[in-house]
């Protein structure tokens, strides 16, 4: 195991090097100039020449890429150029917020998605089958930025149930910053209405976020288990007279679920990339707002940060995904053959 994960970790640093090589380019060859958003619309020429001297605007491409790699291999993410503060500090303030947003689509995702896909693919042709198919394939035809506009028309214009967005009230009391996390923060301290605050203002962007990563775990876990439930094993199980939940639970499904492990990997591409649009609709203090603040500045340290960040989680959990499969599959060997 050892081995193959330290052979993982070296492509994972030729995939991020190359990775910031193309997000360096892009985001300099886009038509603009930082140095003039920073001094402002009045400022002189000369006002303009001063601040992109002073964060090395001025310099060659090259120049500016090996200054940018340098300080990245001593842990310096840059100085953002909206926030005047080191990247990496700014990641401190907003990561957490997208974070515990993410975790909380996931565990929507698999709380639902996965059991919804299962009983799915065991009634196929059913009524819930039918159902599960039409909320799925709309899910994942609905835009993110709509659905969510959508869903505060409803919960918060029409039944007035739910907060438009936010993290918390204006004049609510944040719980005392350990983790960043305040579902986690409130528990910690036991300040419960803080706790139930967080809840409330997480339901909505969750709910946007995790809706076409659901529908999609759902109708693959949905064509998995028809797949696996025609198999030799599980109808050998059946005829040694095991009762239906342990033949789902533990032979079918635990199956099925090495396709399904697999999308979810590659779904946290996707919720990272959907935060965006979800933080910008719900005014989410999280990462992806910081993003968008910095696309609209050419904030080149800040956009590289955020590509960055997102590429090295993504680069793990797909890292993580491949490990799951030898517990899931015991034939599966980190060679990479499969065992008969």
């Amino acid at each position: 195991m050892a081995a193959y994960i330290g052979r993982r970790l070296i492509l994972t640093v030729i995939v991020l090097l190359g990775m910031t090589i193309i997000t360096f380019v892009l985001s300099h060859v886009v038509p603009g100039n930082p140095a003039r958003l920073l001094a402002g619309p009045h400022a002189s020429q000369v006002q303009v020449e001063a601040f992109a001297h002073r964060y090395g605007l001025d310099r060659p491409l090259l120049t500016q890429y090996w200054t940018y790699i340098t300080g990245l291999v001593h842990g310096d993410l840059g100085v953002s150029l909206t926030t005047r503060r080191p990247v990496l500090d700014d990641f401190r303030q907003f990561v957490p917020a997208t974070l515990e947003l993410v975790l909380a689509a996931m565990f929507l995702i698999v709380l639902i998605g996965i059991p919804l896909g299962m009983l799915s693919g065991v009634k196929a042709g059913g009524f819930l089958d039918h159902v599960t198919r039409f909320l799925t394939v709309g899910a994942v035809s609905m835009p993110v930025f709509w659905l969510g506009m959508i869903l505060q028309l409803v919960f918060f214009r029409r039944l007035s149930l739910l907060p438009i967005g936010g993290r918390l009230e204006i004049f609510d009391q944040p719980p005392p910053h350990l983790t960043g996390l305040f579902l986690v923060d409130s528990l910690v301290s036991g300040d419960l209405r803080a706790f139930g605050a967080a809840i409330v203002h997480l339901f909505l962007p969750a709910i946007t976020l995790a809706a076409g990563s659901l529908a999609v775990t759902a109708r693959m876990t949905r064509a998995s288990m028809r797949e696996t439930l025609g198999t030799d094993y599980v109808r050998m199980a059946r005829a040694k007279g095991l009762s239906e939940g342990i033949v789902l639970t533990r032979h079918a499904l635990r199956n099925a679920l090495i396709p399904t492990i697999t999308v979810l990997g590659l779904q946290v591409g996707a919720l990272f990339g959907g935060t965006v649009l979800t933080e910008v609709v719900f005014n989410w203090p999280g990462i992806g707002l910081y993003a968008v603040n910095a696309i609209q500045n050419l904030d080149y340290s800040a956009i590289m940060g955020v590509t960055l960040l997102v590429s090295v989680a993504y680069v793990f959990v797909n890292l993580a995904v491949d490990i799951a499969y030898v517990f899931l599959d015991p034939r599966i060997t980190f060679a990479g053959r499969v065992d008969a």
